[in-house]
């Protein structure tokens, strides 16, 4: 039997998450480590599903991102990096078709995924430890007026207004 989208969320108690898609935090370092922004966790690591109507919105963290593919679709991560430039980076499967089965995302750069077939299951690994204080979201206004550029991608994964905290 395959699982469903509605399997992987149920068996895995995923919850709704900010930026889009469902998560479980699974690890967080007891070690931890001194920043100017403040002590945090040395690491910290969730399961993240999205799915192609539910994608990760355009976001930014101060902390390095490597993701891990697991189950289903491929997954497109979306990244504006620091000196302008788009790159989208496929993470799933077909290695054969150039995709990857990890992917580290750079602290401060923007960025947001999508899936187009069904859902996709990965890992993230946040280091040094994910804190909502080093975590930023985008409008498109915001993002469009930096990187007018990019106003395409922008305006399908950056929220029009931020989502209630």
């Amino acid at each position: 039997m395959t699982e469903t989208m509605n399997d992987w969320i149920e068996k895995l108690q995923l919850e709704p998450h900010s930026e889009g898609g469902y998560f479980v935090e699974t690890s967080r370092s007891d070690e931890t480590i001194s920043l100017p922004r403040g002590r945090r966790a040395l690491f910290t690591s969730i399961i993240f599903l999205l799915n192609a109507d539910n994608p990760s919105h355009f976001h930014r963290l101060s902390s390095d991102e490597t993701w891990f593919y697991h189950a289903g679709s491929t997954l497109t991560v979306h990244c504006i990096f620091p000196d302008g430039h788009y790159e989208a980076i496929k993470i799933g499967p077909n290695i054969a078709n150039g995709e990857r089965l990890s992917y580290t995302v750079p602290k401060n750069t923007i960025f947001g995924s999508s899936v187009t077939n069904d859902f996709s299951v990965v890992s993230c690994v946040v280091t040094p430890g994910f804190d909502y204080h080093d975590f930023e979201l985008f409008t498109q206004a915001t993002l469009i007026a930096q990187y007018p550029e990019h106003a395409s991608i922008i305006e399908q994964l950056a929220y029009r207004e931020l989502p209630e905290k």
